[in-house]
């Protein structure tokens, strides 16, 4: 690495101490701190997770109207979730390429998953071996398990591509699966922004939620030197990290995410670094190549730290 690891951990630390506020930024994690009881907070981050892409405003939007319909118990409503009674508010809603059907579908394999496992946290580690380095066997167990459950009580002549699968992706196609990730962060870990409420995962096992903004600040930060966003990507920034964390390499996404978010980082751009609260650190360079095509997270404006 061309910088010492005493200024990079050190510019690390600053940055995540800065973002390390409840209001450091608009993210769709402010409206899952709002539940207490950790069953309807897996469920709310759940959702959440799964529409987080697209602009912030319209993505605060839509977790704000599914959890509407859930009330303000989300694991009893979708413990008793019935889509022949339950369903009608679920029609009308739509973000962006997700449909009120795929949100039906969506609560009932929620549903499916909490009445086999007892809970989302027990339904996702039973695929989790006790020293597995990281979640990637995991998530690919949980959505194949998702998968598997007859779609017909939602959607009656189910799509050959049931637009409900897109929350459910898998490692094995090659995935980022940035949602799932995204989902088991807010989970797992706990500080001033991560709630936290599940206890049978470690962080260390964490993979960072890789996006259009962790890849441009994971390049500008030589944590990866990948052209294709995917499943390695995210492991290879996720072990860049880990050099610097072991025990909780993922407690600096949020801060790298919203810093490219705000305009801080300027890998790729004529602006260079002089934004950028890392320019100690940092190594801006020319963009190599198309640029990356992976999930955005939401656009959002906050407090810089």
């Amino acid at each position: 690495m061309i910088l010492s690891f005493p200024t990079f951990k050190s510019s690390l630390n600053r940055l995540y101490e800065g973002f390390n506020v409840p209001d450091s930024a608009v993210d769709p994690i402010q409206i899952v701190r709002r539940y207490d009881r950790t069953e309807d907070r897996e469920i709310v981050a759940f959702v959440a997770a799964g529409l987080a892409f697209g602009r912030v405003a319209s993505v605060m939007t839509s977790i704000e109207a599914v959890s509407r319909v859930m009330g303000e118990s989300p694991s009893s409503f979708v413990r008793g979730f019935d889509p022949a009674r339950h369903a009608g508010p679920l029609r009308p809603l739509v973000h962006r390429w997700t449909r009120g059907d795929d949100f039906v579908g969506l609560l009932w394999i929620l549903r499916r998953l909490v009445e086999d496992s007892g809970s989302l946290e027990r339904s996702f580690v039973s695929g989790l071996a006790p020293d597995a380095l990281d979640v990637k066997a995991a998530i690919e167990a949980f959505s194949t398990r998702a998968r598997a459950i007859d779609l017909r009580p939602a959607y009656g002549r189910v799509p050959r591509k049931p637009g409900v699968y897109y929350f459910f992706a898998r490692p094995s196609t090659g995935a980022a699966c940035k949602r799932l990730n995204l989902f088991l962060r807010w989970m797992v870990r706990r500080d001033a922004i991560d709630p936290g409420g599940w206890t049978s995962i470690s962080p260390r096992q964490l993979v960072v939620p890789l996006d259009t903004h962790t890849i441009r600040v994971g390049r500008c930060l030589r944590l990866t030197r990948r052209a294709t966003p995917g499943w390695q990507m995210a492991s290879e920034i996720t072990a860049g990290l880990r050099r610097f964390d072991p025990d909780d390499p993922v407690r600096y996404d949020f801060a790298l995410c919203h810093l490219s978010m705000m305009g801080g980082c300027g890998f790729g751009a004529g602006k260079g670094n002089r934004e950028c609260p890392l320019r100690e650190a940092c190594r801006p360079m020319k963009a190599q190549g198309p640029r990356p095509k992976a999930q955005g997270r939401p656009k959002a404006k906050g407090r810089r730290p």
